[in-house]
């Protein structure tokens, strides 16, 4: 029987490799096996289209988070809050979740895996960029 994680455990999923290939020199295979071994499953399609998602648009999902967050270089952000920025806003400009429920959930994870500030932090950057986007919608 094939373990079929839900979307919220899925986009944790996808957060935990994204972050994963920020902080360790392991391949994506070695991060993958590891998921299997870790969470007895590997990773579903959502996941594995969000993380390619995010790595293939890297640079212009950085670029765009780069526009919107005031003070702060994309070097000098937490690993975890880089990743989770860039897979929240893949989810946006890619369609596949609604922007209330991709940001909703980005803050929700920061806060649950780093702190309140950081949930706050998520917010006002997606917020800044999805008020972007409504206003470039007309």
């Amino acid at each position: 029987m094939t373990v079929r994680p839900s979307r919220k455990q899925a986009r944790r999923d996808a957060l935990f490799l994204l972050y994963q290939t920020e902080v360790t020199d392991m391949s994506m295979a070695e991060l993958v096996e590891g998921q299997r071994l870790r969470e007895g499953y590997g990773p579903d399609e959502f996941t594995a289209t969000a993380v390619q998602g995010v790595l293939d648009e890297r640079e212009a999902l950085d670029e765009v988070i780069a526009r919107h967050s005031t003070g702060w270089t994309i070097e000098r952000m937490a690993p975890l809050e880089r990743s989770l920025l860039r897979l929240s806003l893949w989810e946006i400009v890619s369609g596949t979740t609604p922007p209330e429920v991709a940001i909703d959930e980005a803050v929700r994870l920061a806060k649950r895996y780093s702190t309140d500030e950081a949930g706050s932090f998520v917010n006002g950057i997606l917020g800044a960029v999805q008020r972007e986007r409504e206003e470039a919608d007309g």
